[in-house]
């Protein structure tokens, strides 16, 4: 499953309404614009038109991952995911496993204490081994991994694997960057220290 950003934005937005406001869903084509534009509990926070996001939807729904609900006598149309959990899904997650996929579609890469912070409205976690096991189990299925630790760092972050694997690549890149400069900059170091110490022995020598 390879979703573009704008599509991942969409589930993940699919997702979070059914759980925190169900009496507004199935989500209208406005509705879910200004979903996807929120500017809390986004990241990045977007600015997409009603026919961005109605190129994405039709795309989903060619993929089978969102049915449409076309509005009778004047009803508007509205759209509900099949992602997961629904009888036509291959992807069949506990709420806590689902919260944590929702909000990665949402945000991102995030850390075990990251999500069990913002799932507050999705799913209950008692704490952060909770997440950290359900992340280990959508691990073990190729739903999401975890990123190497940034330096500096006390927990590793993690990202879903429902996108373009260029991303996760991208992800992992900053930390890389970052051990290669640490280790030139350590490298320098060593070698300053050593003309320091050739110095003094020229000086001792010198009698200076």
């Amino acid at each position: 499953m390879q979703l573009s950003a704008n599509q991942q934005r969409i589930l993940g937005c699919l997702l979070e309404k059914q759980s925190t406001t169900p009496e507004h869903y199935p989500l209208s084509l406005n509705g879910l614009t200004n979903a996807c534009n929120q500017k809390s509990n986004r990241d990045p926070v977007l600015s997409l038109s009603e026919t961005d996001v109605q190129n994405a939807l039709d795309k989903l729904i060619e993929m089978r991952l969102v049915t449409l609900d076309e509005g009778l006598s004047g009803r508007v149309n509205k759209y509900d995911h099949r992602f997961c959990n629904t009888e036509f899904s291959n992807l069949q997650f506990t709420d806590q496993q689902r919260a944590i996929v929702c909000l990665l579609l949402l945000r991102g890469a995030q850390t075990p204490g990251e999500l069990r912070t913002r799932s507050a409205r999705l799913a209950e976690f008692n704490n952060v081994s909770e997440v950290e096991n359900a992340l280990s189990l959508l691990a073990q299925n190729d739903y999401v991994c975890k990123l190497e630790r940034e330096a500096g760092k006390r927990e590793s972050r993690y990202v879903h694997l429902f996108g373009d694997t260029n991303e996760v690549q991208s992800e992992q890149q900053p930390s890389a960057i970052t051990d290669v400069r640490n280790h030139e900059i350590n490298e320098l170091l060593a070698e300053i220290d050593e003309l320091k110490e050739e110095l003094r022995l020229i000086k001792a020598h010198l009698g200076l």
